[in-house]
């Protein structure tokens, strides 16, 4: 692994998303890296900003309304897309969601602590809320701050890196494609697979849950409905 290829899937939430950009362009990194925005059927407005961002910050951006007609959220063609890209360029491929934002060592640090730990499937920085506190969805974490886990548990892609070892051992066109979100699947394959996946709580990233979708937010403050819209409507499928 000797490259990056940093990919943040959108879906509107444009001002957390800029955030999210500012981040990235903003790190202090020494690895060549690329960066990409997938936007998943963002309003017209937001998509013409994402345009603008696009030349002002220089990170490619693709709309997945020129590639499919397959209504958001369209996560699992996001994946395969960057699993192939990342592959053929032997790089490691890092998902930062439009719901976090990363510190100036973010980057470099869990690439740097992916590298140096053998069989590392996936290296995952552990996210807070505005106070510094670890929150969703990392809460099983609280209590063991400054460290480096070998984690059992799954690892959220709020901020993931998936080496290139592991992306080549696991095909994402394997995936069940009636589900919405993947990263609890894919965290077990790379465990099935014999790679190990670790979180860095040594790397906190600002994490705004659900930014990006906020009838999840319904998960606190209305569970019932929550759960009533998640089983009725088929949302949210993990």
């Amino acid at each position: 692994m000797n490259s990056l290829h940093i990919i943040t899937p959108v879906k509107d939430s444009i001002n957390s998303t800029l955030d999210t950009i500012k981040a990235i362009v903003g790190s202090e990194v020494n690895v060549p890296f690329t960066f990409t925005i997938y936007n998943d059927f963002s309003t017209e407005e937001n998509t013409r900003i994402l345009a603008e961002a696009s030349v002002q910050y220089g990170f490619e951006l693709i709309n997945l309304a020129d590639l499919t007609s397959h209504p958001s959220p369209n996560y699992l063609l996001v994946l395969q897309d960057a699993q192939a890209k990342a592959i053929r360029a032997n790089a490691g491929l890092l998902i930062v969601e439009s719901d976090v934002t990363v510190r100036k060592d973010t980057i470099q640090q869990l690439f740097d602590g992916a590298k140096e730990r053998t069989n590392c499937g996936i290296a995952a920085a552990v996210t807070v809320d505005q106070n510094g506190n670890i929150n969703y969805p990392y809460l099983y974490a609280k209590g063991m701050e400054n460290r480096i886990i070998e984690n059992m548990k799954h690892c959220s892609f709020c901020c993931s890196l998936l080496t290139p070892a592991f992306l080549k051992a696991f095909d994402f066109h394997q995936l069940n494609p009636e589900k919405n979100w993947f990263d609890v699947t894919i965290s077990h394959e790379a465990l099935k697979k014999g790679f190990k996946n670790y979180l860095f709580t040594t790397l906190p990233v600002l994490h705004r849950p659900h930014a990006s979708r906020p009838w999840k937010q319904l998960k606190y403050k209305n569970p019932i409905k929550y759960y009533w819209l998640k089983f009725t409507k088929g949302l949210d499928k993990i």
